[in-house]
């Protein structure tokens, strides 16, 4: 498993670093850091259900978007170092607790270590569906070695434009590799299927967060993914944007009513109807939640 570690080239930037002597792109080592692992409400419908999504938050993140709300954890600054082993536990762990699926945010730089602790999970019991939660800066070779392992694909579509990617994520390649990475996805899950019980039980939902002053931008993502997938995944339109400090115009406001609106409503006039949308407040701290190690180390430690 190493090998895959000592030259890094898991996620786009291909920083070739060996992370089993240093920290990546990513900003972490090889080993494996996590910084919390719960239940989650507030993930699409039917992937949060009634009792929750089994979220594992893991630390590091190679994109470093400048308006980033899960900072603490994507810097590398959160999180408690774990074995592979224990990742394991912890998915049995949440589905004990209810989870209706496990849902890995961020896990592209550990592709690896993750694989193998679906399979040991597998072998163990677990049987609630896998859910890879992304910001899509994921290579088609990382993804092809989930296939058959990863059930539900959680991708974001961030930016349509070159010139917004290297801005606001120094990755000007942005959109081509999303597009790239979304279509591995999809090849692998199918159309998107729901059960008896309204839950998503295989398929792809690629979420478009609407950035303020982004509006066009947006419209432009939301083309794009129903002309080329049509019914077969769901889309989510998101307004809950949330500005960090010292942001530059237009990132240091909420998204308004009147440009959320533009984009539900272009959506309608494209005859979009496999899509999430949200209403008002989402756009709180509250929404964010706190990475405080909870639920990674065993009980009786």
């Amino acid at each position: 498993m190493n090998n895959y570690y000592n030259e890094c080239r898991l996620c786009s930037r291909e920083c070739g670093i060996d992370r089993t002597r240093n920290v990546g792109a990513c900003g972490v080592p090889a080993e494996l850091y996590v910084a919390r692992a719960a239940l989650h409400m507030w993930e699409e419908p039917p992937i949060s259900g009634t009792r929750g999504s089994g979220t594992v938050f893991f630390s590091g993140c190679s994109l470093g978007c400048v308006f980033c709300q899960n900072r603490d954890i994507s810097r590398g600054v959160s999180g408690i170092k774990i074995t592979t082993e224990r990742l394991s536990e912890i998915m049995l762990e949440l589905e004990n607790a209810g989870a209706h699926n496990i849902n890995l945010v961020t896990p592209t730089h550990y592709v690896p270590t993750i694989r193998e602790a679906i399979i040991t999970a597998r072998r163990q019991g677990l049987a609630v569906p896998i859910v890879y939660n992304t910001g899509s800066y994921d290579t088609p070779e990382t993804l092809r070695t989930l296939n058959g392992l990863v059930d539900i694909y959680l991708p974001d579509f961030k930016y349509y434009r070159p010139e917004t990617a290297g801005l606001y994520s120094h990755s000007a390649d942005y959109p081509t590799v999303a597009r790239e990475a979304i279509a591995e996805m999809v090849r692998q899950t199918g159309r998107a299927e729901l059960g008896a019980d309204g839950l998503m039980t295989r398929g792809t939902v690629v979420r478009i967060l609407l950035l303020p002053g982004h509006v066009a931008e947006a419209k432009l993502i939301l083309h794009y993914l129903y002309t080329t997938y049509g019914d077969s995944i769901y889309l989510s339109l998101m307004n809950q944007y949330t500005p960090m400090p010292k942001m530059p115009p237009p990132l240091d406001r909420r998204v308004t009513r009147e440009e959320y609106d533009q984009l539900t409503d272009y959506a309608r006039r494209l005859g979009v109807t496999n899509c999430f949308i949200q209403d008002g407040g989402t756009a709180e701290e509250s929404f964010i939640p706190p990475f405080d190690n909870n639920g990674v180390l065993p009980r009786n430690k």
